[in-house]
């Protein structure tokens, strides 16, 4: 799965956002927690999300943290038991930023791919949730 937006703000900032709790909080969680290093974590926390008022938590290692560049850490979309990986790139433009987003590590079952289709779908909404938030500072 393989994602990409620009995004008018300064990679800095768009890392900031991406790799820090009050950074996604601010625009797409209740209660995230980070530690953005190497052997760190990520966990993602949602109460009421969306239309369909979603209760969720999920997270799991950080596996590369390099500040305004790359962000990479593994998460459990499907089933507790394996883990996928989330690359996230960022490219400075000249007009802005490009956010270059893939997951991998999907398993071949009927629950892998409907969480592979879950997470294209979600990551789309989200990336463009993270556009509005660094371009204009509206929260969802």
């Amino acid at each position: 799965m393989r994602a990409a937006t620009l995004v008018r703000a300064a990679s800095e900032s768009i890392y900031a956002a991406l790799t820090t709790a009050a950074g996604l909080d601010a625009w797409f969680t209740q209660g995230a927690q980070v530690d953005a290093r190497p052997g760190g974590f990520i966990r993602f926390r949602w109460e009421n999300w969306g239309p369909d008022r979603v209760n969720a938590e999920d997270g799991g290692p950080v596996l590369v943290a390099e500040p305004g560049r790359r962000f990479v850490f593994q998460w459990h979309p499907d089933l507790p038991d394996y883990a996928t990986t989330v690359e996230i790139e960022l490219i400075p433009e000249d007009n802005g930023t490009i956010i270059r987003l893939s997951e991998h590590g999907f398993q071949d079952t009927a629950s892998g791919r409907a969480a592979l289709m879950n997470c294209a779908v979600g990551w789309g909404e989200a990336l463009t949730l993270l556009k509005f938030y660094c371009e204009h500072g509206l929260h969802y």
